[in-house]
């Protein structure tokens, strides 16, 4: 198949040109390729297929269906790997449970779909780590409740395998109570507050473990500007540690929960404006590694209820690149190659993979997006219902595979 008069755009660049496709392998890129079978992209984008390694299943439920349904929403909106959080129900930490989340893989149809392991068991000991990694586990998870001796030993286990330890910087005895973030918005909502200390205190501690055994540790989902000078500093003195932050939080605040809305009730809590704007500054002047949608869906029962006692979360999976390039692109925040080395070059760096690269001989591993045409977002249950995207996918490409929308 050639693509023609497409903008082949990668983590490093772009350019007009035309692809020809070969048994699931970029075989050619240039002006005026001919074929048997062609598609006029009439200016669209050919782009890299993204990489989100922060998703939570629906109901943070692990089975086969809520596996396959998340496959296929990454897919629709632009992703092509996906890695699950490991903190479901039942949790990601021994063997059966992870043979039993592989035997879901088999039959996918969307984006490849990969877990992470929870280096911590309920009872707060350690899962078996190594046999984990061996099995096929992606990468460790590990949030920040874990006490001094357990995260060293887990830092151990990372140094020993040379793999990044995803690492969610929270604190229990802060956190347990609140609802959303601690200040003027939650003290006008009558709901009971977490500080962003919470964070900032355990991104501290982890970047001193991580110099101590010189591993390389990524930080899920930072809200707090803060925490981002504290990571940044320690990557300017040699500290291998990475910063991610969602979507929702670099362009929303915590006046989104205003109205009791549930859909703005997310782990961690969305910053106030103020910080929002130091969010922002932080990402063009590079200081943001990787970005993600933190998607967590939830069933009608456990968010269409009283805040407090709704879950957290909200969906972004199924608009994802509409919605970065709505948000982060027209808005200049970020230009497109910028984009694409924070959804897909860096994700996949942590996982110990290359993407994000379009050239002759690689798989084709793309997706054709059409930045002229608007879309609506209809589910009550993303931040963004109700509003209008910019994009549409029209094509992914999955080495062999073409998928048409």
């Amino acid at each position: 198949m050639v693509i023609k008069n497409a903008i082949v755009c990668d983590a490093y660049g772009e350019k007009h040109a035309d692809v020809r496709i070969e048994k699931g392998v970029i075989a050619e890129i240039g002006q005026g390729l001919q074929g048997d079978e062609s598609f006029d992209a009439k200016g669209a984008y050919f782009l890299p297929l993204l990489v989100d390694t922060n998703v939570t299943l629906n109901d943070a439920t692990l089975n086969a269906k809520n596996i396959k349904e998340i496959a296929k929403e990454a897919l629709r909106g632009g992703i092509g790997h996906v890695v699950l959080n490991p903190t479901t129900t039942p949790a990601i930490d021994n063997e059966v449970v992870l043979e039993f989340a592989q035997n879901a893989l088999h039959s996918l149809e969307g984006a490849k779909v990969d877990m992470m392991l929870n280096t911590l068991k309920e009872d707060m000991s350690l899962s078996n780590i190594a046999i984990l990694l061996k099995k096929g586990a992606a990468a460790p998870y590990m949030s920040t409740i874990a006490k001094n001796n357990l995260a060293i030993k887990i830092a151990e286990y990372v140094q020993m395998y040379d793999v990044t330890l995803f690492c969610k910087a929270e604190d229990n005895s802060l956190i347990n109570n609140g609802v959303m973030l601690e200040g003027d918005v939650s003290s006008k909502l009558g709901l009971p507050g977490i500080p962003d200390l919470s964070e900032v205190l355990h991104v501290s501690r982890m970047i001193e473990i991580a110099r101590h055994f010189k591993i390389k540790v990524l930080f899920k989902s930072i809200a707090s500007p803060r925490s981002i000078y504290l990571i940044d500093k320690a990557k300017k003195e040699g500290v291998d540690v990475r910063c991610e932050v969602s979507l929702h939080h670099l362009v929303n605040s915590d006046t989104a929960c205003e109205n009791f809305n549930t859909a703005a009730k997310l782990n961690p809590p969305l910053a106030c404006q103020s910080d929002v704007v130091l969010l922002q500054e932080a990402l063009k002047n590079n200081q943001i590694d990787v970005l993600t949608t933190l998607h967590r869906p939830s069933s009608p029962v456990n968010k269409e209820v009283a805040f407090y006692d709704a879950a957290y979360g909200c969906e972004g999976l199924e608009n994802a690149l509409a919605l970065y390039y709505t948000k982060l692109v027209k808005t200049n925040l970020l230009s497109m190659h910028e984009l694409l080395r924070l959804s897909t070059a860096n994700p996949a760096k942590c996982l110990g993979l290359t993407r994000g690269i379009i050239k002759v001989g690689e798989k084709a591993d793309a997706v054709l997006f059409d930045a002229s045409v608007k879309t609506r977002v209809e589910n009550p249950h993303s931040l963004y219902n109700g509003e209008e995207l910019v994009g549409k996918i029209l094509m992914s490409f999955q080495g062999e595979k073409t998928t048409r929308f």
